[in-house]
């Protein structure tokens, strides 16, 4: 799906929002009760999901026979970071965890989420990881790298709060990594390709996120699908939370 094409379905999609709700009446949860806050409903259309007046589309699909490792083949792009993790779920099971390059775009959300709300960001990334290993290690890095504590304060250049955002297309630390909007993450396959795992239950996709953000941007992702799933999860992605280089700037933040 090409941006214009998004922008004009996220403009159809926040019409009709409006339109379903001017008169300002509750709405009906699924339970049937009535109620002023009810959650929106998740709604899929393809390649498309809609939560709200938030938008999730996934185009394209990584080529993991292609010997180029540097053009993106495939795409994720997004509204907003999900507001909460019932939404970070939805997304997840409706739409982006049936596929290497969804589940790989999800890691800049959950990292911001992360940093928002930590008991949060830590329930998206149990969710998106193959296991409590993998979750434990990359939330151990966030707290250091997003978290301000006594050996690195808000001030100290090892806290990067905008760390998901260097993920994100169009980003870097020249412009105070301010993305493009819709948000966008760009994936491609990397060398190691498509492998057999029976030792860990699955097939393991090898990618990276384009990203530039880091001197490399390259940024290498590994996603496992279980033979028994149709779900994909992060099995490791250590270089999306490295250092990446040091804002210019002041970050606007992410929406």
């Amino acid at each position: 799906m090409s941006k214009a094409l998004f922008l004009l379905f996220v403009a159809l999609s926040m019409t009709v929002l409006v339109s379903c709700n001017f008169n300002g009446e509750s709405q009906t949860s699924i339970n049937g009760k009535s109620s002023e806050t009810a959650a929106p409903e998740a709604k899929v259309n393809g390649n498309i999901l809609t939560y709200g007046n938030h938008v999730y589309s996934v185009d394209g699909k990584i080529d993991f026979d292609s010997k180029n490792h540097k053009t993106p083949t495939a795409s994720v792009t997004f509204t907003n970071i999900p507001a909460d993790y019932r939404e970070f779920e939805i997304v997840y099971n409706n739409l982006l965890g049936k596929s290497p390059q969804g589940v790989a775009a999800m890691i800049p959300m959950a990292i911001e989420l992360y940093a928002r709300d930590a008991a949060i960001g830590k329930q998206c990334f149990e969710l998106i990881c193959n296991s409590s290993a993998t979750s434990d290690g990359i939330l151990r890095i966030l707290k250091t790298k997003l978290v301000p504590s006594q050996y690195a304060n808000a001030n100290d250049s090892y806290i990067q709060r905008y760390m998901a955002a260097a993920l994100l297309k169009g980003a870097d630390n020249i412009n105070s990594y301010t993305p493009e909007e819709p948000y966008t993450v760009e994936m491609c396959s990397s060398p190691n390709g498509v492998k057999d795992a029976p030792l860990s239950g699955g097939t393991v996709y090898y990618l990276y996120i384009i990203a530039h953000g880091w001197d490399s941007f390259q940024r290498a992702v590994d996603v496992l699908q279980s033979y028994d799933s149709e779900y994909y999860k992060v099995f490791n992605c250590s270089s999306t939370y490295v250092q990446c280089k040091n804002i210019r700037g002041t970050w606007s933040g992410l929406k």
